[in-house]
């Protein structure tokens, strides 16, 4: 009896249980959470979607580069010789349109042709779209204004349709509790391309400005070519066996 008091008061006595308790349930949530990372890594339906969504977001941050070095260059170089101001202008009914594009209306095409047609479709007119730039440049006036809008503003609505998509297969390829990490995996690969977008479109503008009298592709023809190129490894990659969903 002594002795059952006695331990019954000793403070080592009464923790001890709970530190194996708690150390055992750390294991035990590391070991989830470890399982639950590789689950992830070996989920191929999330893995291809978070590809294409890295191709797409580098042609994205390459064009948007671009646009705006091809914009203010010199008509002698192929470019539209505008101003900063002019540029910004363009690039605010771009903003207008793309706006109510994503409040009123993909909602009701992502549900008629659903993500994936979407992001083909929208890549498909995207690479049709940016075929047209350095025609572009040859107009002048109101007509070069309204061109360039128009083209900037289907351009952007692709380009948003396709980023959006990619959302959506994201999520759809995992379970809810797992959206989370799903997503973080997705922004930081994602992150790594757009940092590689605006280095690597500078680069091809340079290099487009130095071939203005080539024989094939010359100056700004080469540019838009290689952002096409990059969309359609994009568009390609939307297709089976490739991307799973």
């Amino acid at each position: 009896m002594h002795k059952e008091t006695y331990e019954s008061h000793d403070p080592h006595f009464l923790e001890a249980p709970s530190v194996t308790t708690n150390k055992g349930q750390t294991e035990d949530d590391g070991g989830k959470s470890l399982n639950s990372w590789k689950s992830l890594l070996i989920n191929w339906p999330l893995m291809s979607s978070i590809i294409i969504y890295c191709v797409f977001s580098l042609h994205d941050m390459a064009y948007t580069e671009i646009f705006s070095l091809w914009a203010v260059s010199p008509g002698s170089f192929g470019g539209l010789s505008f101003s900063t101001q002019d540029v910004g202008a363009v690039l605010s009914v771009t903003g207008l349109g793309l706006f109510i594009y994503q409040l009123s209306i993909y909602h009701y095409v992502e549900r008629w042709l659903g993500a994936v047609t979407v992001c083909r479709v929208a890549a498909a007119l995207s690479i049709l779209t940016l075929a047209c730039y350095p025609s572009i440049a040859s107009l002048h006036g109101t007509i070069l204004t309204l061109a360039l809008n128009a083209a900037s503003i289907i351009k952007n609505i692709m380009s948003a349709s396709i980023i959006t998509g990619c959302f959506i297969l994201q999520n759809r390829a995992v379970e809810q509790h797992q959206r989370g990490a799903a997503n973080g995996i997705a922004m930081t690969s994602m992150s790594i391309f757009k940092a590689i977008g605006p280095a690597g479109g500078g680069a091809i503008f340079s290099m487009g400005q130095k071939r203005v009298h080539a024989a094939f592709l010359p100056g700004n023809q080469l540019v838009f070519f290689v952002l096409n190129m990059v969309e359609l490894i994009g568009l390609v990659l939307t297709f089976k066996p490739f991307l799973a969903y």
